[in-house]
């Protein structure tokens, strides 16, 4: 079975930045857009994710996630602007693509 594990930056309103590394990014996203874990994420409403990429091994991943935590924040908005240079939040519409039991083919 291959395994996946992401490295991934989340970002706040006011510019705050949190990286982490994570096996399911969907899930952790989702926990971090919704306040479901106490922490810095939900203290500082790190809510969009700016940045993200895949490693198959989890040795690599964190130590990349060490990596880019010891980089100074020039470093890092260079690396998510090289990807994101409109800093949109990658996740905006991840889970939208469900259709409502209320919703006929028709409204679609």
């Amino acid at each position: 079975m291959h395994q996946r594990f992401w490295v991934y930056i989340m970002s706040g309103n006011s510019g705050t930045l949190y990286t982490g590394m994570t096996n399911s990014l969907d899930r952790r996203v989702f926990e971090h857009k919704h306040h479901l874990v106490p922490g810095f994420t939900a203290k500082y409403d790190c809510t969009r994710l700016v940045w993200f990429e895949e490693h198959s091994d989890v040795r690599l991943a964190i130590a990349r996630e060490k990596q880019i935590k010891g980089w100074i924040r020039a470093k890092k908005l260079c690396l998510i602007e090289s990807l994101n240079p409109q800093w949109d939040d990658l996740a905006r519409n991840w889970g939208s693509q469900r259709v409502p039991k209320t919703a006929s083919t028709n409204d679609l």
